[in-house]
C-alpha cells in the first residue's frame, strides 16, 4: 500500500517540496483525507519524500464553517471561512490563522471563492477572485490572477487554471489533482503544483472543493 505516514525526520530536514519550489520545479504532494489526531477529521499532506508538509484538523460532523491550513509545525498559513448571510455559496480565504488574529488587526483577505452555478452540464466547479480593493498595507501587492477550478472532486480529477483579472493573458494550468497510481481509495490522491503557484494555495483549493461537496 502506498505510504501515507510522515517521515520521522521531517522536522529536522528541509522539505523537498520547498526545495523544488525554489528550483522552479513542479511540486508533487500526496494528500491524505485524514487527520493525524485521533477522532479528528481533516487532511494530512506529504511531499515526495514522505515528509509532513501541511495538515488540517477539524472536529465534529458536517462541514465546519472555518478551516485553517497549517504547516507541519502547526502554524496557520491560510484560513478558509464560509461567508455568512450570502445569497450565493461563497467562501473567504485569509492569510494566516484568522481566529488568532481577531483580537488584533484583521488578516489580509487573499481570495473570495464561489461555487459555479449553471443550468447546463459543465466541468467548471468554482472560481477564486482576488479582493476588489487591497492596499500595500493590507499585505503587499494586489493579486493579478483569478482561478477557475474544473473537473470532478468526487473522482479526484481537478485542474486549476489561472488567468489575468485584466484579461490580457491566456489562462494556464497551475495545479492538478489526480488519483494515485496505486489503488488506495479516494482518500489518498496526488496534488501537483506547477512552478510559480503557491502549494499552500493549491491545497486551499482542495479544501474549498471538499467544503463545497460537503455542504
Amino acid at each position: 500500500m502506498t505510504k501515507v505516514h510522515p517521515n520521522a525526520a521531517a522536522a529536522a530536514a528541509v522539505a523537498p517540496a520547498a526545495v523544488a519550489e525554489e528550483k522552479g520545479e513542479a511540486v508533487s504532494l500526496t494528500v491524505w483525507r485524514r487527520s493525524l489526531l485521533f477522532n479528528g477529521k481533516g487532511f494530512t499532506v506529504f511531499d515526495c519524500k514522505g515528509n509532513l508538509v501541511y495538515r488540517v484538523e477539524t472536529y465534529g460532523g458536517g462541514s465546519p464553517r472555518e478551516v485553517v491550513l497549517m504547516d507541519a509545525d502547526g502554524h496557520g498559513l491560510l484560513t478558509i471561512r464560509r461567508k455568512k448571510l450570502s445569497l450565493a455559496d461563497e467562501w473567504l480565504v485569509y492569510e494566516g490563522d484568522a481566529a488568532a488574529s481577531r483580537s488584533a488587526a484583521a488578516p489580509p483577505k487573499r481570495f473570495t471563492a464561489r461555487r459555479h452555478v449553471s443550468l447546463r452540464p459543465t466541468r467548471c466547479l468554482a472560481h477564486l477572485s482576488p479582493p476588489r480593493r487591497q492596499s500595500c498595507a493590507d499585505g503587499g501587492a494586489v493579486p493579478s490572477c483569478r482561478y477557475d477550478v474544473e473537473g470532478s472532486y468526487a473522482g479526484r480529477s481537478l485542474d486549476v487554471f489561472a488567468s489575468s483579472v485584466l484579461g490580457d493573458e491566456q489562462r494556464r494550468r497551475v495545479a492538478t489533482v489526480c488519483q494515485k497510481e496505486a489503488a488506495v481509495g479516494p482518500d489518498v490522491f496526488r496534488l501537483v503544483v506547477q512552478p510559480g503557484f503557491e502549494p499552500s494555495l493549491a491545497m486551499a483549493v482542495v479544501i474549498l472543493l471538499d467544503q463545497m461537496n460537503a455542504s
